[in-house]
């Protein structure tokens, strides 16, 4: 009796998003963070939000200023993970955390974590910073888990075309840090 054994590698890596990455980043963040797709994964504002989280045009602002980094972490040439880091001052401030819903709770999330740490401190800075929505208490116990600490700082939410409020609770950010 012959068995065949079928060996299947995927090649998975973080690296920095170039330009051209724009359109599928734009997905996989809208994907994540609302409209029914987004409920798959435990990160979803689909109940607090509505309307995109983000759109080409911010997309493309982001990649022209040289302060902003966004990590793509990608499976087999598909990005399915995303990090913003923009330089700030001594600091480094960290948005959109994006993982496919699909994919949440499987480490992808950690591992770009990670490595947004070792990107600032490759830049010489002394910690991370990032604003979550209040009222995500399960995100924050997340990032809590992962040395982050909330600082007291609060901030409104803003308003906007682009990020649609349909949440009875008034919703600010908390401001997170973790010294590098």
């Amino acid at each position: 009796m012959q068995f065949k054994l079928k060996i299947t590698a995927q090649l998975t890596m973080i690296t920095k998003a170039l330009r051209e990455d724009i359109p599928a980043l734009v997905t996989l963040v809208n994907s994540a963070y609302r409209g029914e797709t987004s409920k798959k994964g435990w990160t979803t504002e689909a109940h607090l939000l509505e309307g995109k989280r983000t759109d080409e045009q911010e997309m493309t602002e982001i990649f022209e200023d040289p302060k902003n980094t966004i990590l793509k972490f990608t499976e087999n040439d598909k990005i399915i993970g995303s990090v913003l880091l923009v330089e700030k001052g001594h600091q480094l401030y960290l948005g959109m955390l994006t993982v496919s819903p699909e994919l949440q709770n499987s480490g992808i999330g950690k591992k770009l974590l990670a490595e947004a740490e070792n990107h600032a401190k490759s830049l010489g800075l002394s910690s991370i910073i990032m604003t979550v929505i209040s009222v995500r208490e399960e995100l924050i116990a997340w990032y809590k888990r992962h040395g982050y600490v909330d600082i007291g700082k609060r901030e409104a939410f803003p308003e906007s075309g682009i990020h649609i409020t349909v949440s009875e609770e008034p919703l600010e950010f908390i401001y997170l840090e973790k010294g590098l």
